[in-house]
């Protein structure tokens, strides 16, 4: 079995380095670069990719740093810090940043958080051309050259951030989807499912239910049946494991790993590895090097129809091209405002809305501190601001939602018409047909930006997308509004 994987490996390799040769004497030098970094190197290291995707804050890092058998990888890292991790074997434990351009810089393994951190802090300023963190390890389950490639949470509120984790997955061999055993497959979860994995063939995919040890005995069962249920709606015959990786990096005095579901899993991976990883690792290769093919014909055949046309023809094609992209842009321009002026009613509201409220607050605590005994309003008062506070912050959020969401679905109807529209005058003017592009991704992280709204909490989504600091501390920022109100109204009664 294995000289046959290797024979067909052969052929495999042959046939992209003939790929990326005609890439390159066609003047196709990123399409050649792609093939021969990712493809061909690949394949040629015998390197399987094993990506590990779910949402923010499911335990993805303390699920691989579970499967490592060690605290290896940074846990408690923020949306706003999040950085791919490559995990290969290696007898000894290093860390290793992988620039785009340039060579790699050692690290100590030790200070990976600090060095992940300090992304977030600003102390340096180089990190946004890092491709990923490579992290060695003397893991049993990578020896076989292995890569584990932990992702940032495909609910990432930073479309960048999550356009990178869209991006590997493509270049998936498998794929472990981490889902919360606290809120197992949201809508959201659904939806990446169906138009990420499931729609760009990543059928090779293992779902893995985190925090399994919040259910008794009686619920894994019956929350299992209904995850396995409700995946079967969306992919044949899932393969599902609950695990407790916590649980796993805490062994039980009865044994390492007892009841963590981590053994069972691991054992199910190494099986699936022995039989499968060859196959998998030529059908992706052939995959992903049939669609370089096709990119590259359909540049040829550009070039075909270019050559076809005199100077002054394809000087005034250009010269079309040119006026319609100044068009464009003033176009975009335009929008950018509207959408601008849009967001920042939705600001203006949210203010409005908080000054009723402080002014409600206000009359209230008029009553209650005329009532109450002062030990009794410094033990209580603190908790009952508080607690107005998030009552009114979760139905304004639900109103800001629906708002948002409104106002992203009309974006995105607009990028789309302007897509459609420019891609026909584009064909008209080069003479071809040029495809529009596909805005779904878009529509996707807008539409996990309102749902996280609900799910993610409000203090974070406020501060991430509307109102910065001001709900970032409920009773603290409550206090000081506070504050202010009541010495404006004074000064009015003084008056």
């Amino acid at each position: 079995m294995f000289d046959a994987f290797n024979e067909r490996r052969v052929e495999v390799l042959a046939a992209l380095a003939a790929l990326e040769r005609h890439a390159g004497e066609v003047g196709a030098r990123s399409l050649a670069q792609r093939i021969a970094r990712e493809l061909s190197a690949k394949l040629a290291d015998d390197r399987f990719n094993l990506v590990v995707v779910g949402e923010f804050n499911h335990g993805k890092t303390t699920f691989v740093n579970a499967l490592l058998g060690a605290d290896v990888l940074p846990v408690g890292v923020t949306p706003t810090t999040a950085v791919i991790h490559h995990v290969v074997f290696s007898e000894e434990a290093y860390a290793e940043c992988v620039p785009d351009e340039g060579e790699p810089e050692r690290l100590q393994l030790a200070a990976l958080k600090e060095y992940v951190a300090n992304r977030h802090d600003g102390a340096r300023h180089d990190d946004d051309h890092v491709r990923y963190l490579e992290v060695g390890y003397p893991a049993e389950l990578l020896r076989d050259r292995i890569v584990l490639v932990d992702t940032p949470g495909v609910n990432d509120l930073c479309l960048q951030r999550a356009d990178i984790t869209y991006k590997y997955i493509p270049r998936a061999d498998a794929v472990l989807f981490v889902i919360d055993a606290g809120q197992p497959l949201k809508e959201s979860e659904r939806v990446f499912l169906k138009e990420k994995l499931i729609a760009q063939s990543r059928d090779k995919i293992v779902f893995v239910v985190t925090k399994a040890d919040i259910w008794s005995d009686d619920e894994r069962d019956e929350a299992l049946e209904y995850v396995r249920e409700e995946l079967t709606k969306l992919v044949a015959g899932p393969v599902v494991f609950a695990v407790s990786a916590e649980q796993a990096l805490s062994p039980s005095e009865s044994g390492p790993n007892s009841g963590s579901g981590m053994p069972e899993l691991v054992a199910h991976l190494t099986a699936y590895l022995a039989e499968e990883r060859g196959r998998i690792m030529l059908d992706n290769a052939l995959g992903e090097g049939l669609e370089a093919a096709a990119a590259l014909l359909h540049g040829i055949d550009a070039r075909r129809r270019t050559a076809k046309m005199s100077r002054d023809e394809i000087a005034r094609r250009i010269a079309r091209i040119e006026l319609d992209l100044e068009g464009q842009q003033q176009t975009i321009q335009q929008r950018r405002v509207a959408i601008g002026e849009e967001a920042a009613s939705i600001r203006a509201w949210v203010r409005r809305d908080l000054d009723r409220f402080c002014d409600d607050v206000i009359r209230q605590l008029e009553h209650i501190v005329a009532a109450a005994e002062v030990e009794a309003l410094r033990q209580h008062l603190p908790g009952f601001l508080e607690a107005t506070f998030v009552e009114w912050a979760q139905r304004e959020s639900e109103e800001v939602a629906r708002a948002l969401e409104d106002l992203a679905e009309r974006t995105v109807a607009l990028m789309r018409d302007s897509a459609h529209e420019a891609a026909r005058r584009l064909s008209d003017d080069a003479g071809e047909d040029v495809a529009p592009p596909d805005i779904r991704v878009d529509t996707f992280g807008y539409d996990l930006g309102v749902a996280a709204l609900f799910s993610v909490g409000v203090g974070l989504v406020f501060t991430n997308l509307l109102m910065g600091a001001l709900m970032a501390g409920a009773a603290p920022v409550l206090a000081y509004y506070l504050r202010g109100r009541i010495e404006l109204q004074t000064r009015d009664k003084a008056r």
